[in-house]
């Protein structure tokens, strides 16, 4: 049974009309199952709302599944993280996995998404209205698509060979990924949180950005707190708002934010090959933009 610790607790693209009675859908059923907290919502996802095949030897897909909650991992402003076990009664076979659930219209939502927003405008202008004015619907509308959007970008990275955790499936507004943590449910720290090895995890990170950026990708948002550190890998998280660079108006400025960011922190930690200037050229140049 995974622990509750201290170190656990702080640590389809564009909408149309038809896709209004997903939004308003839930996952939950009206019978509940033997044991945990709900049926296994594996058989909610269509096939495009999975993760890429082949699926894991480790994922659970078996219909008499149930998911059983152990807290939450991380709150956040616009999504929480809950560590959920998916089991076959009366079996061996269980698997951790990662909830992120995306806030509902009643609390505050994308402190951030403005910049981020451009080029998710919808084809219906009812929905364009509602996501400018903020209404409830309209935040409905935006915790989709931002669901919708760091789904997607997991399954795509996954392909490239990218360090992130592998993406389940969504349903709604909720994200299943793979739990990256131990066995028994303790979570893996935060770059921010480790002091050791740091040479080999700046060669891991310089990899998988460069491994972006010939995509014409950016995270958009990275630093020392997106990204974990399990048995010597480094893995990169939160993931809603990754970029087009070279389709977004301001797309340049999030590759050199995303290499500032990252090489401060390394060069100060006395890593000498952490330049933030050389690494945003390098980027660039990865990225066929001119510097």
């Amino acid at each position: 049974m995974p622990k509750h610790s201290q170190h656990r607790t702080r640590g389809k693209h564009a909408l149309d009309a038809d896709d209004i009675e997903w939004l308003e859908s839930t996952p939950e059923t009206d019978d509940g199952p033997p044991e945990g907290d709900r049926w296994s919502t594996w058989d909610q996802s269509t096939p495009t709302e999975k993760g890429p095949k082949p699926y894991p030897g480790w994922l659970v897909t078996e219909l008499a599944a149930v998911d059983t909650e152990h807290g939450v991992l991380k709150t956040g402003k616009e999504a929480d993280v809950h560590l959920i076990s998916r089991g076959v009664p009366g079996t061996d076979r269980i698997c951790l996995l990662a909830a992120k659930r995306y806030r509902s219209s009643d609390h505050r939502l994308f402190h951030r998404d403005s910049g981020y927003m451009e080029g998710r405008r919808t084809r219906e202008s009812r929905m364009n209205r509602a996501m400018a004015n903020r209404t409830a619907f309209g935040k409905q509308v935006i915790a989709a698509q931002w669901a919708v959007a760091e789904f997607s970008a997991l399954c795509r990275l996954w392909e490239l060979g990218v360090p992130v955790p592998y993406p389940v499936q969504i349903v709604g507004t909720e994200i299943l990924q793979e739990f990256i943590g131990t066995a028994d449910g303790y979570a893996a720290p935060r770059l921010a949180q480790v002091s050791d090895d740091l040479d080999d995890l700046w060669e891991q990170l310089v990899a998988a950005m460069v491994t972006l950026a010939r995509e014409g990708l950016a995270h958009g948002d990275l630093s020392p707190y997106n990204l974990l550190v399990h048995d010597g890998r480094l893995v990169i998280i939160d993931l809603p708002q990754i970029v087009d660079v070279i389709a977004h108006p301001t797309g340049p400025s999030f590759l050199d934010r995303d290499a500032h960011n990252v090489a401060t922190w390394f060069a100060a930690k006395g890593v000498p090959a952490a330049d933030p200037d050389s690494l945003a050229a390098l980027l660039r140049k990865e990225a066929g933009l001119a510097s």
